[in-house]
């Protein structure tokens, strides 16, 4: 119960890693805001998840939703501790094939979002002198890849923003940090995947199990293999934790 009496608002939390890291802070004690842009999907993973858990729905490329969003959240849990961003998308395609529209959507999700809900919950942190806020980076994050630049380099930005931001409003006692997860295994890989079937002319599957067997490890990662970070960072335990990035990624990236 190392997060009992905490509250936290998880973007693209209706699924995958953010529906585990919401399950997680619920075992922990924690009251969670399942926010997510499919308000049908976050209401049904509220009610699998129990009465301390509440469905909102946001769209982290609007202003007005996040504005709502962060109003609502308050209205149900009376205030906010912690912060996950974890809403984000994927894409990939070759230098000479990105197109702006791609572009413009993968930036406004992965680093607009991250930003602008970072400051919505820091304006509500700074006048109670805490709190935590984790921002979901990646491994792609910290190097390129020739067929995935626009999500590599959103996933830069995040770590930068992690490390500005994290800067910034330690001064106000909210911590700022980040996990870089490497390849993790999930529905959203089936995406991943034709990605790489599609440019590199690979069977359907065989790029996923390529990656995961270049694991050190020895498999893909889980959405539940993050989750012990992410709990970790909301705890006391990690106050003196500023504007890091974590990798939790079975070995692929040595920082």
């Amino acid at each position: 119960m190392r997060l009992e009496g905490k509250t936290a608002l998880i973007t693209g939390s209706a699924r995958g890693i953010g529906l585990a890291f919401a399950s997680a802070y619920l075992a922990e004690g924690a009251e969670v805001a399942i926010a997510d842009i499919n308000l049908a999907a976050a209401m049904a993973a509220a009610d699998s998840l129990g009465p301390k858990a509440h469905a909102i729905q946001l769209d982290v490329t609007q202003q007005e939703s996040i504005d709502a969003a962060f109003a609502e959240a308050l209205q149900k849990m009376g205030k906010l501790d912690i912060l996950i961003n974890n809403a984000a998308l994927f894409s990939a395609a070759p230098i000479a094939e990105i197109t702006r529209a791609d572009h413009d959507r993968l930036f406004a999700v992965n680093v607009a979002g991250t930003l602008f809900c970072t400051q919505a919950a820091a304006r509500h942190m700074i006048p109670r002198g805490q709190g935590t806020i984790i921002n979901m980076a990646s491994q792609a994050g910290r190097r390129g890849e020739g067929l995935v630049a626009v999500y590599c380099a959103t996933k830069a930005a995040v770590i930068s923003l992690t490390q500005s931001a994290g800067l910034d409003l330690i001064r106000h006692g909210i911590n700022v940090n980040a996990i870089a997860p490497g390849v993790v295994d999930g529905e959203h890989w089936d995406g991943v995947d034709a990605f790489f079937a599609k440019y590199e002319g690979k069977a359907p599957g065989q790029k996923k199990k390529e990656v995961g067997a270049a694991v050190p490890f020895g498999r893909m990662g889980t959405a539940e293999d993050l989750a012990g970070m992410a709990v970790f960072l909301a705890t006391n335990e990690a106050k003196y934790i500023v504007a890091q990035c974590f990798g939790v990624d079975g070995g692929n990236w040595m920082a």
